[in-house]
């Protein structure tokens, strides 16, 4: 047994323990079977997921080297054009991402295959489904894989049972949080009673809608009705549908119309829906006004609400998938040189006059040229020989070696 055998010896494989058939098909103390998919046809869950993914799948991607103490995009690099424009001739880089950080989100987990050409460098990226891969741990050499279950025989690699073995190396994995740090898991399953809550929720305020079970109201007759079916289509056919809504009911024999009022408890599962709308944006992170709920949202707070949700929301996500991705794509030796970066500055702006106020300051104050402002707005430099790149100061300030304290006390200023 060699120093690394040893060495991984200790470390476990990685689980996920509220995977499973337990998790996948169990119902929830609500009484309603909760999985990734299910939990897809709540508005809020759908709502939260797609924000977050259109929003992570919508930020520009770069590779950028080192220069100096700054940085340079480099659109030459061969993953450049995979991460910014198209990982595969299948999807767009729109498209990859979105899918990926809908499997996050979802799964708490996100993979991707990669191939490399012979020369070992990354020429395409595939997603995988979440749910078909397990990930273990080799006993020998301590290193991670990945057995994916395929559902056809396509693949040249096809085994028994489907199943094909991926290296570390040809994976490209997306981590939600954990408790081992190899594997997420899934919200969907750590907040599935919430879910199944207000899938329910749902459920009942459709039947209700539908009075599925319970009667508007009742027909009281102070004698015995010798037929009460043809009695009840006799008052529908006449009363009922929104085309006999107003007509004047012409009741004989006694007969008397009791509404029947809804209990209080019933009137209350909007407020209960609502609810849950806040406890599953609460789970995802997200500002209720980015999912339809502007109850605590003004104009004078919106904004700021919305830059929390890139900072406080949307950067974590992006750190872990700035890591993964250079972790995965990126050699040992090419990450001393280069890195992948998404870039959110467009996504912090203020209002157009915060903005201009913004570049103002920065402008008098010598720490911003015409062209630094230019590239934050997304717009064309201005030719250096055109005083673009020149950093300015107020003709009012100067150093403090110049001002006439110093030059008093060496005798050469004006003691006025």
């Amino acid at each position: 047994m060699n120093f690394f055998s040893r060495l991984f010896r200790s470390r476990d494989k990685p689980t996920n323990l509220l995977g499973g058939l337990v998790f996948l098909f169990g119902p929830t103390a609500a009484g309603k079977v909760v999985n990734e998919r299910t939990a897809m046809q709540t508005t809020a869950v759908y709502a939260c997921v797609r924000i977050l993914a259109e929003s992570i799948a919508g930020l520009p991607l770069h590779v950028y080297a080192y220069k100096g103490q700054g940085k340079e995009r480099m659109p030459a690099h061969p993953l450049y054009f995979l991460l910014h424009d198209a990982p595969n001739p299948e999807m767009t880089s729109f498209v990859f991402r979105e899918t990926l950080m809908t499997h996050l989100l979802l799964w708490g987990n996100a993979y991707a295959q990669i191939l490399r050409d012979g020369m070992g460098r990354v020429i395409g990226l595939y997603p995988l489904l979440p749910d078909r891969m397990d990930v273990g741990r080799d006993s020998k050499t301590g290193e991670l894989y990945y057995l994916y279950t395929r559902s056809t025989e396509e693949n040249p690699n096809f085994k028994a049972a489907g199943q094909i073995r991926l290296r570390r190396e040809d994976v490209l994995h997306i981590p939600g949080l954990g408790f081992d740090g190899l594997v997420g898991y899934s919200p969907i399953a750590m907040a599935k009673t919430a879910i199944g809550i207000a899938i329910a929720t749902e459920e009942y305020g459709a039947t209700f809608f539908q009075n599925g079970a319970r009667p508007a109201g009742v027909l009281e007759h102070p004698g015995v009705v010798k037929d009460p079916e043809k009695l009840r289509e006799s008052w529908h056919s006449v009363y009922g549908g929104t085309k006999n809504v107003g007509k004047i009911a012409l009741l004989e024999e006694g007969v008397k119309y009791q509404q029947i009022a809804i209990p209080p408890e019933e009137a209350q599962f909007l407020q209960t829906r609502k609810f849950q709308i806040d406890e599953i944006a609460r789970l995802y992170r997200v500002p209720p006004h980015m999912v339809g709920d502007l109850e605590k949202s003004s104009f004078s707070n919106i904004e700021q609400q919305s830059l929390e949700f890139v900072k406080y929301t949307l950067n974590p996500w992006v750190v872990r998938w700035e890591q993964s991705l250079q972790k995965a794509l990126l050699t040992e030796k090419e990450r001393k040189d280069y890195f992948i970066r998404f870039n959110v500055d467009g996504l912090l702006r203020g209002d157009y006059k915060s903005r201009m106020e913004g570049y103002a300051i920065g402008r008098q104050n010598g720490w911003l040229s015409a062209n630094d402002i230019r590239s934050i707005e997304d717009m064309n430099p201005i030719n250096a020989d055109e005083g673009g790149d020149l950093y300015l100061i107020n003709g009012n300030m100067t150093k403090l070696r110049d001002a006439g304290l110093f030059a008093n006390k060496k005798g050469e200023g004006d003691e006025t």
